[in-house]
Parts: structure tokens; sequence; C-alpha cells
């Protein structure tokens, strides 16, 4: 396979992760806020319906049963991407099948894919006569690709998958100080560095599948990571009237009016205008303040049920206070290392091309179509 064409493929294969993965967060967060409130008033699940039971009881039960299908939606997500229509019956029932056989998140992942795929084919190649195309999309192609996802899952891939993962968590539990410290810097630079693009989204996925199993410190490291950036660039525009080096010019300090509040709601997207008028420079300072509170956060456990909302999911957490020390010891040293690095403007300057800059355009790479 050229290497075009691989890739091609893996950007189709990240594609369908991203769609399943934004079909995902609303309800992963409605479920995890459910949950979290619940258990933050003493709510527990509700093993008999005849049994008197409270409100927070049914909060509490409501997000369990949320959370517990995880593997359902991601894996019908990912082969309605690839599918269409015909993707969602085997898509379903291959998220069914990875939480009866154990293989949880990561199963219904994989699954969600050959789900899709086999669908796929049937799509592009069943052939059936005229008078049943009807059924083909409604009954037959649905059904195929059912039965040939269960039989896959069930004899070759689920008990090694389940296998993977129990493993996986067990090793994650295990984690000594220093593993967790290596951990959580690892966690939270890969967080932090694309701001909420494919890598985000990806490393997103990985710390699901641990939260589906009651793991939550890692997730608490990724909203931690995704936070940083807007706090650690309104930090610096303090910093630089502390140390008299002005770093941002009048739009981007207008475009800090926006974008901390986003922050407050783990919204990066309102950095954008200042991440790309000095792109490896942010990338640096938000990658180091990432990784120095994600480190912090995993070290002194704090953890997170519900994978977004910023500091309104604090209530919900695990050792909130140390999440909150982390978050702005980590914000604070992408502030200074944004003053360090970042030249000094005036505040009305505007950034211009320089001649550097045209010289990397190569107008032999226009084409007209």
């Amino acid at each position: 396979m050229s290497k075009q064409s691989s890739g091609k493929v893996f950007n189709n294969l990240k594609q369908h992760a991203l769609t399943a993965i934004s079909y995902l967060i609303p309800i992963v967060v409605s479920g995890g806020f459910l949950l979290a409130i619940g258990s933050l008033f003493g709510g527990v699940t509700i093993e008999n319906i005849n049994d008197p039971f409270s409100f927070f009881d049914a909060m509490y039960t409501m997000g369990g049963l949320v959370l517990g299908m995880l593997p359902v939606v991601i894996a019908t997500g990912i082969a309605f991407s690839i599918a269409d229509k015909p993707g969602i019956a085997p898509g379903f029932l291959v998220g069914l099948i990875a939480i009866n056989m154990n293989s949880g998140f990561i199963g219904g992942f994989i699954g969600g894919y050959i789900a899709g795929y086999i669908a796929k084919f049937l799509v592009d190649k069943m052939k059936v006569p005229q008078w049943a195309e009807g059924l083909k999309p409604m009954l037959l192609i649905p059904f195929v690709a059912s039965l040939a996802v269960g039989i896959i899952m069930y004899y070759v891939l689920g008990t090694p998958v389940s296998a993977l993962t129990n493993a996986l968590n067990e090793y994650l539990r295990g984690l000594d100080t220093n593993q967790k410290l290596l951990f959580g810097v690892i966690i939270g630079i890969l967080s932090s560095i694309d701001y909420g693009g494919p890598i985000n989204k990806v490393v997103f996925a990985f710390l699901l599948s641990l939260q589906s199993e009651g793991i939550n410190e890692p997730m608490a490291v990724l909203m931690l990571a995704s936070m940083v950036t807007p706090f650690g660039m309104t930090m610096a525009y303090f910093l630089q009237k502390v140390f008299r080096k002005n770093i941002y010019v009048r739009m981007e300090v207008e475009t800090l009016k926006t974008a901390f509040p986003m922050g407050v709601c783990m919204i990066t997207e309102g950095c954008y205008p200042i991440i790309f008028n000095d792109l490896w420079r942010c990338i640096l300072a938000t990658g180091i303040g990432g990784a120095i509170g994600g480190a912090m956060s995993m070290v002194m456990g704090a953890g997170s049920p519900v994978p977004h909302g910023g500091l309104f999911a604090m209530v919900t957490m695990t050792n909130p206070f140390a999440w909150l020390i982390s978050l702005l010891v980590g914000s604070l040293a992408t502030a200074i290392v944004l003053l360090i690095l970042k030249k000094s403007v005036a505040l009305d300057d505007v950034r211009e091309l320089t001649e550097d800059d045209e010289k990397d355009i190569d107008f032999a790479e226009l084409k007209i179509r």
C-alpha cells in the first residue's frame, strides 16, 4: 500500500471515529452529570423497582444506565458513519455483545468498525432479484451483517479484547506515584497541544474507555489540559502588565474577553485567533502547562466522573481542590512560557506578512479548477 493510500485509509478511519465521538459527547455528559449529582446527594442504584427509592436514587440509576451503554453508542455511531442506516442494527448489536463479553468500550470501538464495513460491503456487493430490492436495506443487510459481526465477536475477537481491557484496567489501577506522574504528563501534553482537534478526540475516546470502568483520574487530566489554554493566556495578559512586556495586540486582548468565559466551560476554540497568530509558541506553552497540571492532578488523585463541563463539573469530582490547584499551576506555567517566548508588540500593532512569510507561498502549487 502506498504512503498516500495508507494516509487516506487512516483519515477515513479517523473521520468515522470523530463522527461517533461527536454523537457520544452529549450522551456521556448528560449521563455523567446525572450520575455525579445523584451520587453527591447519596443516591444509589435502584435494585428493585418495588422498593421505595429517593429522587437522587433515580438520578444515580439513570446516569448509570446511560454510561453503561457507551459501548453501544460508540459502536452504533461508527457503523452508521461507515454504512449509513444499514449499519445501525449491526453496530447496536456489537455494542451489546461488547457489554455482554466485558470487552467494554474498546470492544464496542473495534466492533463498530467491523459492523460498519460488513454492512458497507453488503450495500455495495449484495445482488438480489428485483422484487427483493426493497428488502435489502430494511431486512437483508441488517440481518446478515448482524449475524456476521456477532459470530466474529463471540468466536474470534470478543475474548482477546476482553482480556486486553482487563489487563489495561489492572495496570492503570496499579500505577505507583512515578508512573502516575508520567501518565499525567503524557495525557496532559496530548490533550493540550491541538486544542480540541483529532489528537484530543482520540485521547478522549481512550479515556472514556477507562471511565466506563470506573477509572476517572485520567479524564480529570484531559479536562484540566483542555482549560490550560484559555486560563494560561488570560494569566499571561495580567503578567505582561506586571513585567512590562506587552505580548498581545488589541485584537488578541478583545479575543480574551470571550475566550476566558468559554474556557471556564472547557471550550478552547475561543482562543483560536491568538493561537493561529503564533502557533508554535502557543503549542509549546500549552503543552508545558498541560504536562505540569496533568502530572499534579494524577499524583494528587483528582478524578472526574463527568467528561465535560469545565469548572461546573468540579462539584462532581473527587479531590476537586487538588484539581483546581493543578489547573491554576498548569495555567501559570503556560502564562510564564508565553511571556518568555512571545515577542514584545505594541497594542495597536497588526500582524503583516514578512518577506520570509511570502517566500513560503509557492504559486506553482496553485490550481485553478
